[in-house]
């Protein structure tokens, strides 16, 4: 029988002839500590960013503090749902026949395991293209990137997710069991049919695509924020373009770092069809890998802000000393300098004496 064409059986041939075994008191309890420091960490994040989104709703960074935003609140969520499913599933013995007869909860399982992959993946990619448009064609994003473009931007991004997810659900092919018992997704063992060839490149793909966007944006918008640097040293209004800069940077990384092993993984799975050399403890090491990437991601927004960088700059100058690291012959000074920059044009006194000059003049 076709276990990927019958619903309250599929994945069950798994179970017999499995070949990778999990700790159970290790694997739950790692479960519970990674979902528990990610809700943790997602909800600071989501504190933080709302609390700077009030701040800048007006101004060109808002948006990208939307798309953070709905970024980190994804990897809330992935976490929420999938960790409670893992820790369920652990805890029950991975007895899947026994709580699982019609699939639904399997076929929940995989359609979160993808959404909450694809989606933090698409994310990246669009902020970086959003952080792209803001530097180079800061006209065209003050008028044409609001608010409301950016939530139909979120949406769309989710929605086509969503469509993802749900593609092998629409073919009425059931999402699989895995070898070790403890999730589901694409089918990943005697591959042999083209469409799940097909499911795991498009979702291999699909995460490829998005980094290499992610790479190219973020390379241009660094390129070109440091051709503007050398111009001018006195650019101003640049700090927050600098401190978003070096968080996509941050993400990219992490997500290149943890995504790419599993992207990897499945694409060589979908191409080497049944003669797949991947073993089961290899899928899950990747899947691990993964799963940091939701927990990191919210430290970019925590560590990464520019008061955090201003007191690790002071930190790092009191230690080491001035002589040694002095930013004003170092070319990437555009970080202190635009700290400055911003301190003064925020500061109530600055204003004041701004607006008393003329009147000086005048008088003289």
């Amino acid at each position: 029988m076709n276990s990927s064409k019958s619903p309250g059986l599929a994945g069950f041939g798994i179970l017999k002839n499995t070949t990778c075994h999990t700790e159970k008191k290790i694997s739950v309890f790692f479960s519970i500590i990674f979902m528990t420091v990610g809700i943790l960490s997602n909800s600071l994040a989501i504190a933080i960013l709302l609390k700077a989104y009030q701040r800048f709703r007006q101004k060109s960074k808002a948006s990208f503090l939307l798309l953070a935003s709905g970024l980190v609140v994804t990897d809330l969520f992935g976490h929420l749902i999938n960790g409670a499913i893992a820790v369920f599933v652990y805890a029950s013995d991975k007895d899947w026949i026994r709580f699982n007869q019609s699939n639904i909860l399997c076929s929940v399982f995989g359609i979160c395991m993808v959404f909450f992959g694809l989606c933090p993946l698409f994310l990246g990619s669009v902020m970086a293209v959003e952080r792209c448009i803001g530097v180079t064609k800061p006209i065209f994003h003050s008028t044409k990137m609001t608010s409301k473009h950016v939530k139909m931007m979120l949406t769309m991004v989710c929605l086509f997710a969503v469509l993802i997810a749900l593609l092998p659900i629409l073919r009425f092919r059931a999402y699989q069991i895995q070898a070790s018992r403890t999730w589901c997704f694409y089918k990943t063992e005697h591959v042999e049919d083209w469409e799940d060839r097909f499911y795991l490149l498009l979702f291999s793909c699909l995460g490829l695509l998005a980094l290499a966007v992610s790479f190219l944006c973020n390379a241009v918008t660094g390129i070109t924020l440091l051709r503007v640097k050398f111009k001018s040293q006195q650019r101003q209004g640049r700090s927050h373009h600098f401190e978003m800069i070096i968080q996509l940077l941050a993400i990219m990384c992490v997500s290149c770092i943890c995504w790419s092993p599993f992207l990897v993984t499945m694409a060589r799975i979908g191409i080497n069809e049944s003669h797949s050399e991947e073993t089961c403890e290899t899928i899950l090491f990747a899947l691990r890998m993964a799963t940091w990437n939701q927990i990191l991601d919210p430290w970019v927004y925590i560590l990464l802000r520019k008061a955090v960088l201003k007191n690790l700059y002071k930190i790092t100058r009191g230690c080491c000393g001035v002589h040694i690291i002095n930013l004003h012959m170092w070319e990437l000074s555009s970080i202190k300098n635009s700290l400055k920059v911003a301190a003064i044009s925020e500061s109530p006194v600055s204003s004041k004496q701004i607006n008393l000059q003329p009147l000086s003049n005048t008088g003289q």
